[in-house]
């Protein structure tokens, strides 16, 4: 049997706790009727734990961050700063910064390793969030809040294996 060394993935930090947290308590917390979106005028209407969406997604892009930094480290740091700041939207460090590092994309390494549903759910996640923020509230539903709530675990491992692969250093 060969033994693999495992890092953590650069998780640990202070904010990390707190993303996490929030997500727990937004869906652990007793939903009151005013909770539900009620306006007639809105045919779409969110889940009322969407915020569970777009916490995630917030935590999410600073896990890809930290990914693309460490896989950075070897660069001078305004090298560093100015490839991310050419490269502010998440969709953009996700598919042509991580290509221009590491020749592949962040999703396409998922697939690779073994989580090709993760892969999935996170381009639904990033679909359903960007048409939240632009006016299709629906777009984020219980069923992806629960799908999302429910892949955070294996997500959180997929990360790992990602980070491991392309950042970590022995």
């Amino acid at each position: 049997m060969v033994e693999t060394k495992t890092f953590m993935g650069a998780e640990g930090r202070f904010e990390d706790w707190i993303f996490l947290r929030m997500l727990e308590r937004e869906w652990s917390r007793r939903l009151d009727p005013e909770d539900y979106v009620s306006d007639s005028t809105i045919e779409n209407r969110p889940s009322p734990r969407a915020a569970i969406v777009v916490t995630f997604w917030t935590y999410f892009e600073t896990r890809i961050e930290r990914l693309l930094r460490g896989g950075m480290r070897e660069l001078p740091e305004p090298v560093v700063e100015e490839l991310l700041s050419r490269n502010t939207g998440i969709g953009r460090r996700l598919d042509h910064l991580y290509r221009v590092l590491f020749q592949s994309t962040y999703h396409a390494d998922l697939d690779f390793l073994g989580y090709a549903d993760i892969a999935t759910l996170l381009r639904r996640i990033q679909d359903s969030r960007n048409r939240f923020a632009h006016g299709e509230p629906g777009a984020i539903d219980d069923d992806l809040v629960a799908e999302v709530v429910s892949s955070l675990k294996k997500e959180h491992e997929g990360w790992i294996a990602v980070y491991n692969s392309r950042a970590a250093r022995i």
